[in-house]
């Protein structure tokens, strides 16, 4: 039976890329493989790695122990253990991103957490996927959550389970464009509630959303995942906002 869909499906596939080949992400190019950038914009990349806050994942400055942590990070502990993002978030993470948001290229989601999952390294046997919700408002006009289609991705490529109910977003909070890191977090004050702590408690959370900026979002959601039993949080985004002076590294 493999063989014979093998048989009818590859023609297809060949015809399809012929009459709409695979394009470039970030420019429109046409490149020789789904979910790819073409060299220019690969090039374009500011890949995040070591040397790197063991917490939020910030570039730190110098090489030093793994364990080292950012300033931030030292003055005010997050409740989450780990934040990841395979890029810092401009260019063509950025175009990226906002093609899945706003153009409803959810097929962009695959790609995506597959970049986030190579910086996330091997996740807990114990992991539960649980994406940042957006509230039904949000949901009513945007007709999906692009958290959501990042982790239900991110769930399928790693093998772990998807609670994508878990958390839910009680209060509708204004953008939060502008506003600085203390606005941010009391701008999300009370706006997220456990919906079903049976599904987290004693596991560890693996918190997705598409963009890190300040942290404050993803800080009020583990608050809440700890104080209803989860063991642990970590946060994987595909892109994190850096402040200036905080560099990355060209390409992948």
């Amino acid at each position: 039976m493999v063989a014979v869909l093998a048989l009818v499906t590859t023609p297809l596939r060949t015809i399809v890329d012929v009459v709409l080949p695979p394009r470039c992400p970030g420019c429109g190019e046409i490149v020789d493989g789904d979910d790819r950038f073409c060299a220019a914009c690969f090039n374009q990349l500011q890949a995040l790695g070591p040397p790197q806050c063991a917490c939020c994942g910030v570039p730190l400055p110098h090489e030093g122990d793994a364990a080292a942590r950012c300033g931030a990070c030292l003055a005010e502990p997050p409740a989450f253990v780990r934040a990841r993002s395979p890029f810092a978030y401009g260019g063509p993470s950025r175009t990226l991103v906002l093609a899945l948001k706003h153009g409803r290229r959810l097929h962009l989601a695959r790609m995506m957490a597959r970049a986030m999952l190579r910086v996330a390294g091997d996740l807990p046997a114990d992991a539960v996927i649980v994406p940042v919700p957006s509230h039904p408002l949000r949901l009513w006009q945007r007709g999906f959550n692009q958290a959501a289609a990042i982790a239900r991705q991110v769930a399928r490529q790693s093998s772990r389970p998807l609670a994508v109910d878990v958390l839910t977003r009680v209060r509708a909070t204004p953008s939060t464009k502008g506003l600085t890191r203390r606005a941010r977090q009391k701008n999300v004050e009370g706006a997220f509630r456990v919906a079903h702590p049976d599904q987290v408690a004693g596991r560890t959370v693996i918190l997705v959303d598409d963009v890190m900026t300040t942290g404050a979002t993803v800080q009020a959601c583990a608050t809440r995942l700890l104080r209803a039993g989860a063991r642990h949080v970590e946060v994987l985004t595909y892109a994190r906002a850096l402040r200036e002076g905080q560099g990355g590294m060209t390409g992948q």
